[in-house]
């Protein structure tokens, strides 16, 4: 049976239940390319599920598969890439499979000048990263969506702190603070934290600017401002996780899959007023966590010809049941059997879909 739909056309906690978010609102009127708009407009249809869906079909071989391919983007799916291309290749011992991810913003020039297969990416492209893409080759890119994930605000794992609105989230990391309008925050008392935390400065810890998380955290949690000099830039998901882990006074934000000893992720809500969602399957898959997204893969498909048999299975076995199950080990939330059916229709393997 396939999981409920659940639409996500509007935030389910509404925005105008709070005054400071429609005071908010009225100051800066935003932009429907605006993630945070909505809050949970990047995921406008996340299935309700809360396991790996009994519908996606277990990935049967097929003769005569062997070449080589490469991935090159994201760093948030680095190892998903990596543990979906070690299983594809137990079944074809004649293919070999380079993987580099080192942010969402190495992708697309990679698939523009031919030097990958396939792009990774933790948010979509941008219009210009599109654009560019079109211009050269005629037709628009082709991205499918490979797994849910939710990015993760983690604090060291001694910090009591219980939950922290988005609002607060634009004064922790923004310089700007459009979201929030508010004076910035600096230290934990701030947040309401007592005794010796009061005083003590907030360290932040974040993403480097080719990184999708860095953007999306930034459209999302800073409403398209922009990040404090203070941010601690660090070239990988594991890096960020790793600095809060061993500073006490550390916040920072990364992949749900880089959760470590040592860290929590900390409950957030979409203003102040509404209800605290944790990183759950079911606060994630039911819009209710507002830093749920979408990972995706893009790949280079010229529209009505068909993709090389290669790259095709490699595909069918990412959104196969085998390869949804690395995808839930590795920490992330998988797609459902829906969601499977309607990407490989986009990519002319609806045959592969039935």
């Amino acid at each position: 049976m396939r999981a409920k739909r659940v639409e996500l056309e509007e935030p389910i906690d509404k925005p105008e239940a709070s005054g400071l978010h429609a005071a908010f609102l009225r100051r800066f009127p935003m932009k429907p390319s605006m993630i945070a708009v909505a809050l949970v407009a990047n995921v406008l249809a996340i299935p309700a599920a809360l396991a790996l869906d009994a519908g996606l079909p277990v990935y049967q071989s097929v003769k005569g598969i062997s070449g080589d391919l490469e991935s090159v983007g994201s760093d948030t799916l680095n190892n998903e890439m990596k543990s979906w291309a070690k299983g594809f290749r137990e079944r074809y011992p004649n293919v070999k499979i380079e993987i580099e991810g080192k942010g969402s913003a190495t992708a697309p020039p990679a698939l523009l000048e031919g030097v990958s297969q396939f792009g990774p990416m933790s948010r979509p492209m941008t219009k210009a990263e599109s654009e560019a893409f079109e211009k050269k080759y005629g037709y628009k890119v082709s991205g499918f969506r490979v797994a849910v994930d939710a990015l993760a605000v983690y604090v060291n794992e001694d910090n009591p702190v219980e939950c922290l609105t988005l609002e607060q989230l634009d004064r922790i990391f923004s310089a700007t603070r459009q979201g929030s309008g508010g004076k910035s925050i600096d230290t934990w008392g701030a947040v309401g934290l007592t005794g010796d935390w009061a005083a003590k400065p907030i360290a932040l810890y974040g993403r480097n600017t080719i990184s999708g998380a860095f953007e999306f955290f930034r459209q999302t949690a800073l409403y398209n401002g922009e990040y404090k000099p203070e941010v601690k830039q660090q070239v990988g998901s594991e890096a960020v996780v790793e600095g809060v882990a061993g500073d006490k006074f550390a916040i920072g934000y990364s992949g749900l899959g880089y959760k470590t000893d040592g860290v929590r992720a900390v409950p957030l809500s979409s203003f102040f007023g509404a209800k605290c969602h944790d990183t759950s399957a079911e606060a994630v898959l039911g819009g209710k966590y507002p830093l749920a997204r979408y990972l995706y893969v893009h790949v280079n498909k010229k529209p009505g010809e068909p993709l090389d048999a290669l790259r095709a299975e490699f595909i069918k076995y990412i959104l196969s049941k085998d390869g949804q199950t690395q995808t839930e080990k590795g920490g992330f939330y998988p797609i459902t059997a829906e969601i499977r059916d309607a990407e490989l229709q986009k990519l002319g393997l609806s045959g592969a879909a039935k």
